[in-house]
């Protein structure tokens, strides 16, 4: 059942689950999401578990996943516009498991390397980059216009649920049948993924061009309005800056609960869990703040608010002490989480639409691709002096980056500012 049409009540949650097209692109993003979600936790304790990895290692493993996003991100975007995105996205998810399928196979002959695990995040990395930009543009191109937010809003319920089941479920396999069979579980959500897309029967609307394409004309022109606008700049500065440092203490965690507190990689998952359920709690309450307080100081208070919470994690330690690492840590998911839900809003209202997805492509060049800078220097960090310090570095850095925030043009506003671009769909807050 694909649904080859747009249902007319297409405007309502009840709608989109009659929908078979929806269905599909739900069942596979979930799929896709919860396996992303297990291998976070997965892939680290492989390389603690089979390889002995170092702190250094651990990092590096997470930097090469984001290092694609720097170098391809702005071309990719392009070359997506381009092309059918279906296509794009069952390659990539096929590319995708194979790369994962390597690591059990080669861990299982006592074959297994840090170069393979390199390898493998980068080809992950990449396969995401197009997965990625894809998906942003297709929904759009196969649901009608009434679908989009309800449709956002399932699709988004369902990622929160796996991040906050995924760590749990790699904990347990891991305390079970070992880390491995965490990333068997990731492999095959990739191929339920490209199965859900490859069953999908309703054609993408095309925006048909009459102009030659010029990839890198249309790379500077979603850079330059960035670059021109003083609201993006203000929230790309921040985002780039807030990253490298949530990064950096976030590559060393499952090394650092493990080694340094003592615990089993079980209760690590618990722990990671738990944090996750901040997420959720960052996404239910962003409408109503936003409505209380407005967008501005919603998105203010909840980003430059997540910093000084962190701060909280390299208190950790044995028994009750514990609970300062949950604390701390699902306090920054919700505010990261709650920002995003704003910010994300905002970009899609205050875009014109022909440049939407090159503007949020070349966010996400500058955002991501700090990354793998925060994540390498964190472990090179934690090589000289002990991961802990290295903790209460990045986490010290990533408590004052909201200042940038603060001190901004957002200062003083009640609400971010808004523009009418017709077609855009409005999000509710």
């Amino acid at each position: 059942m694909t649904g080859d049409g747009v249902k007319g009540s297409g405007n309502t949650g009840d709608g989109l689950r009659s929908d078979g097209t929806f269905r599909l692109i739900w069942l596979g993003t979930a799929a896709s999401r919860l396996g992303s979600s297990v291998a976070g936790v997965a892939t680290p304790l492989v390389a603690l578990e089979v390889l002995d990895a170092s702190a250094f290692t651990i990092s590096l493993l997470m930097a090469a996943a984001w290092i694609p996003w720097l170098l391809i991100g702005l071309p990719a975007g392009a070359w997506v516009d381009r092309r059918a995105k279906r296509p794009v996205m069952i390659a990539s998810d096929v590319v995708a498991a194979i790369a994962v399928l390597s690591v059990p196979l080669t861990a299982w002959w006592d074959v297994l390397t840090v170069a393979q695990l390199l390898t493998v995040a980068v080809v992950i990395g990449t396969a995401t980059v197009f997965f990625q930009t894809a998906w942003t543009s297709y929904l759009p191109a196969v649901l009608d216009h009434r679908q989009l937010v309800p449709a956002n809003a399932f699709l988004y319920g369902s990622e929160s649920a796996a991040q906050v089941a995924g760590p749990g479920i790699a904990g347990l396999l891991a305390g079970i049948v070992g880390a491995v069979a965490g990333l068997l579980l990731q492999a095959g959500t990739f191929l339920v993924s490209a199965m859900c897309l490859f069953r999908v029967r309703r054609p993408e609307r095309r925006t048909p061009s009459t102009e030659q394409p010029d990839l890198r004309r249309e790379i500077v022109e979603g850079a330059r309005f960035v670059a021109s606008d003083r609201f993006l700049r203000n929230l790309v500065s921040h985002g780039a800056l807030s990253n490298m440092w949530l990064t950096g203490y976030q590559a060393l965690l499952v090394v650092f609960l493990i080694r340094e507190v003592g615990l089993n990689a079980a209760t690590v998952g618990l722990m990671l869990t738990l944090t996750s359920l901040g997420g959720v709690v960052g996404a239910t309450v962003a409408p109503a703040l936003s409505r209380r307080l407005g967008t501005a100081r919603t998105l203010v208070l909840c980003k430059a608010g997540a910093g000084p919470c962190a701060l909280l994690i390299p208190l950790t330690g044995t028994g009750v002490r514990t609970g300062l690492f949950v604390i701390g840590s699902a306090l920054v998911v919700a505010g990261v989480v709650a920002g995003n839900v704003v910010s994300g809003s905002f970009r899609q209202t205050y875009c014109p639409p022909h440049l939407l997805s090159r503007v949020t492509t070349s966010m996400q060049f500058v955002n991501l691709g700090t990354i793998p800078l925060g994540a390498v220097a964190a472990g090179a960090l934690a090589s000289l002096a002990g991961v802990r310090t290295s903790l209460w570095v990045m986490t010290a850095g990533f408590a004052v980056s909201g200042l940038v925030l603060v001190l901004g043009p957002l200062r003083g506003r009640r609400d971010l500012p808004d523009r009418s671009w017709g077609s855009v769909p409005q999000l509710q807050h």
